[in-house]
Parts: C-alpha cells; sequence; structure tokens
C-alpha cells in the first residue's frame, strides 16, 4: 500500500513539473488566500506578543492585589454596602508575616481633594501608604521609616507635579514645608525623583486615617512574590488569612492576579484571529474550488489513460489513490508558494507599520502557523479532489479507451 501511495505522489509530481504554469495558474486562489492567512496570523501574532510586552513593562506580573469589595448585587442592582470591610495597617503588617513566601508589600488608600500650601490651593491625589509607597515609585531620600509610621506627627512625600502645581522653583523650597488638609498639618519630607505622572500627589502614612475613612476610601493591598510559581500559593495563603479574619471574606474582598490581563488580551487575539482566519479562508475555498476544476479537466483529457490503467488491472482504488495524490499534492504546492509569498508580504508590511506607528513592531512566525497551513493543503487536496477521483474511477474501461 505504502508503495503504492509514493508511487501515485511521484507520477503527481511529474504531471505537475511537465505542466507547471498551467499547475501555478490552477493554484493561483490557493497561494493568494494562503498568503493571506500567513500575513494575517504572523501579524496577530506580532501584535499578541507586543502586547505581552507592553503588559509586562506597565505591570509586574509577579503582582497580587487584594481590594476591598464596597459593593453588592441586589436584584442586579449594584449599591453600596452599608458596613464595607477593609483591611487597616495593622492587620496588613500581619497578614504579609504570616505568608510563607518573602513579598514586597504595598498598601495604598486613594483621595482625592484641594489642599494648601505655600498660601495657595492645589488640587492633588491623597495617597496614604505604608512605609513602602507604591510598586515602582522612585524616591529622592527614604521612604518612611517605621518611627515616621508610628509617630503622630504628620509627614509627607510629593511627586514633582505637586512641586510644580505649587509654583516651587526647586526641591528643596518645598522640603520642610506645611501642606494644610481638613484642619491637619503635614510637614513634607521628600520628593519623588523619577515619577512620570503630571497628576499632584501626596504620599502619607495610612496610619493617620479614621475607621471612617478608611470605609470610605478601603486601601489596596499589592504583594509582590519573588517567583511567578509562588503566586498560586501565595494566593491560596491570603484567601485562607482573609477567611480566618473575615466572616465573609469572600464577598467582601477581591484577590487578583495581572496575568488575568494577558489571559484577556490572549482571548481577544484568537477571537480576531478565528474571525480574520474565516474571512480569508474564503479565498482558500475559491482556489480549491480551482484545483477540483482543474482535476476534472484533467479527467476529461486522460480518459484514454485511465481505460488503459483499468485495462491492464488497476481498480477503482487505484485510480482514487491516483487523483487524490496529485490533488494533495497540487494543493501542496500552491500552500508553499502562498507561504513563500506570505513571508515575504510581511517583510514588506512591517517597514511600513513601524515607519507609521514609531512602535517596535514585529511579525511573529510561530509553528501553529505553519502547521494550520499544512493541515490546509491537505484538506484542500482531499476535499477538492475527492470528486475528480470518484468520476475517474467509475469510468468504464471500453468506453475511456475509446475516447479520443
Amino acid at each position: 500500500m505504502l508503495r503504492k501511495i509514493l508511487s501515485s505522489f511521484a507520477l503527481a509530481f511529474s504531471n505537475i513539473r511537465s505542466n507547471l504554469f498551467h499547475t501555478i495558474l490552477s493554484v493561483l486562489g490557493i497561494v493568494i488566500g494562503v498568503a493571506a492567512l500567513v500575513s494575517i496570523l504572523s501579524l496577530i501574532d506580532g501584535m499578541e506578543e507586543f502586547a505581552r510586552d507592553q503588559i509586562k513593562q506597565t505591570t509586574s506580573l509577579n503582582a497580587i492585589m487584594v481590594q476591598s469589595e464596597p459593593y453588592k448585587q441586589v436584584n442586579s442592582v449594584r449599591l453600596r454596602k452599608d458596613t464595607v470591610a477593609f483591611i487597616d495597617y495593622k492587620q496588613f503588617q500581619q497578614l504579609t508575616q504570616s505568608l510563607s513566601k518573602p513579598v514586597k508589600s504595598f498598601i495604598r488608600s486613594t483621595s482625592s481633594d484641594e489642599v494648601m500650601v505655600s498660601n495657595q490651593k492645589v488640587g492633588a491625589l491623597l495617597l496614604a501608604t505604608g512605609s513602602s509607597l507604591e510598586p515602582g515609585v522612585a524616591l529622592a531620600g527614604e521612604e518612611f521609616s517605621e518611627e515616621q509610621m508610628q509617630d503622630t506627627k504628620l509627614f509627607a512625600i510629593v511627586n514633582k507635579a505637586f512641586v510644580k502645581a505649587a509654583n516651587l522653583a526647586s526641591n528643596e523650597q518645598i522640603i520642610g514645608n506645611e501642606i494644610l488638609y481638613q484642619d491637619k498639618s503635614f510637614t513634607i519630607v521628600g520628593v519623588l525623583s523619577e515619577e512620570k505622572s503630571e497628576t499632584p500627589k501626596i504620599y502619607y502614612p495610612i496610619h493617620h486615617l479614621t475607621k471612617k475613612q478608611l470605609e470610605d476610601a478601603p486601601p489596596d493591598l499589592v504583594l509582590e512574590a519573588e517567583k511567578t510559581e509562588e503566586i498560586i500559593v501565595l494566593k491560596e495563603e491570603i484567601s485562607n488569612w482573609l477567611k480566618q479574619h473575615y466572616a465573609n471574606a469572600s464577598t467582601d474582598f477581591r484577590i487578583l492576579t495581572n496575568d488575568f490581563r494577558i489571559e484577556q488580551a490572549a482571548r481577544a487575539f484568537l477571537l480576531f484571529r478565528v474571525i480574520m482566519g474565516l474571512i480569508v479562508g474564503i479565498s482558500v475555498v475559491v482556489g480549491g474550488i480551482g484545483v477540483m476544476n482543474v482535476l476534472l479537466i484533467s479527467v476529461t483529457e486522460r480518459t484514454a489513460e485511465i481505460g488503459i490503467r483499468k485495462a491492464v488491472g488497476a481498480n477503482r482504488r487505484d485510480i482514487i489513490l491516483l487523483f487524490l495524490s496529485e490533488s494533495i499534492t497540487v494543493s501542496a504546492f500552491g500552500s508553499f508558494l502562498g507561504l513563500i509569498f506570505g513571508i515575504g508580504a510581511t517583510m514588506i508590511i512591517i517597514p511600513i507599520v513601524k515607519a507609521i506607528t514609531k512602535m517596535p513592531f514585529q511579525a511573529t512566525y510561530t509553528l501553529n502557523t505553519f502547521v494550520i497551513i499544512s493541515i490546509i493543503s491537505l484538506l484542500i487536496g482531499i476535499i477538492f479532489g475527492t470528486y475528480p477521483a470518484l468520476r475517474a474511477s467509475k469510468l468504464d474501461p471500453v468506453e475511456a479507451i475509446r475516447h479520443e
């Protein structure tokens, strides 16, 4: 059986070589369809890779976020709870100390208001934090010490946008200044050195917030693991700790990890890939119809040959195998040309995209793309070669030999 298959493919190659120009014209639809498919899949894979890199640069994939859930669903209506569960600074320290793996930990409660500095009003984002400010913040000086965290005096650290909004010429002029906010006076002890935000920000110790203020703006916790594989264990430990300290932990808190962003992006690109693949697949189907048409013409032209083959002992299975082999070979040849043209097209498209978007975008050629193209060429050969093969196998040998 293997010998018959090999000889059938050898004959198919011979027929293609003897009618190369005719074969190229017949598979032009497949070439165009496969080239478009390769281009689209490689560009979408490149877009997905670019999105992954952007997500990794803007967020830590090792971060676990714990957030209070201040709302509840009542008859499909989102309502704020009468009492909001939250984690204060003391509980935050207990939680981090209970974990079996080392983590970088941050706590932050966010609000916004006007404050007074140097006899002028400045709108600012107020961030109540722990001794570590927040992920990715660079400070000129030191963060809050544990002594300052426990001190009754109010200390604050501001960003450069706040210095600019306060119309102060330099960072040194603002150190030691007082910020007046809700009858409280914060002494500025530091300025963020590399913070690109244009929003004025004020960081101050979270333990100064009252229970009412914590309920109004529940703190968010960020626990950053040293290794990605530790996230599952840490997430389970955090969940258990919350269940031990809060009766309704499952509804009062959310535990989130940043890898869901990559999963969301992957699902979106998968949907885009499937939709675009189906659209481009229409041209591949048209190419397959062209192959079937050429094979039907071939059956007519080779009727006498088919009759002779049957007369000398070839059965229906042999004739079907012969034409299916030729169909698969022709579609594989077209797919191969389409693959080459598709890769060439992306090499032309990428510099244009880079010039327009000014982004380091690249096409990505994955194993999945080549597997898909291989499967497509096989399916086209089988599906669109079956009818001509069956038609050839049903020819009467005597009538076929007499055919001119």
